[in-house]
């Protein structure tokens, strides 16, 4: 059991059976009532945002949060494989519930999923991917009045915008925080 009053952000815990990592934690405390910590948690299960208020000395159940390293094979219509490189078993994922994760996956990468006492909670992508633009507008000498970007198709199917510099073929990195261009891989 951990005691609220020792929560940190990151660290993940069991309530009310949901399964929540803490954001951001505030302790309240005034001389005629007991200490209020309000803790802003993420659901790791639906990945909403909330805040749960507790008084000073409850205690809740840590959650342990395992990470395994697994190749992405392939997916159909319904679901999204992925294999353990050592092991070699394989599991499923449904298409709905990695919808975005999937905008910055290809075939044979290597991802971390997440889970908790064998149930799949999702997938950790890194800070940015290098991807190929297999589509791209070509740029206008002189369109520079607006915005200086233009529309780009990567191979996964997402469509950003990138600078007018970038050409189809090149290789770029974008954030998987918002899905936007950070530059050239």
């Amino acid at each position: 059991m951990i005691i609220v009053n020792d929560l940190r952000p990151g660290q993940t815990l069991e309530h009310e059976n949901n399964i929540y990592v803490v954001i951001d934690i505030s302790h309240n405390k005034t001389a005629m009532r007991q200490m209020i910590v309000k803790t802003k948690v993420k659901n790791l299960r639906t990945g909403s945002i909330v805040e749960l208020t507790f008084t000073g000395g409850d205690k809740v159940e840590p959650a342990h949060i395992d990470k395994k390293q697994m190749q992405y094979l392939y997916s159909d219509e319904e679901f999204v494989f992925f294999m353990d490189n050592e092991t070699y078993d394989q599991i499923q994922i449904e298409k709905s519930k990695i919808a975005w994760e999937l905008k910055f996956l290809k075939e044979q990468d290597i991802v971390t999923i997440s889970m908790f006492e064998s149930e799949i909670l999702g997938l950790i992508l890194p800070d940015k991917v290098a991807l190929q633009i297999v589509e791209c507008e070509p740029a206008v000498k002189g369109d520079t009045a607006t915005s200086a970007s233009k529309n780009a198709k990567l191979e996964t199917g997402l469509e950003i915008k990138v600078p007018l510099f970038i050409n189809e073929g090149e290789i770029v990195l974008v954030t998987t925080a918002d899905g936007k261009y950070s530059s050239r891989a």
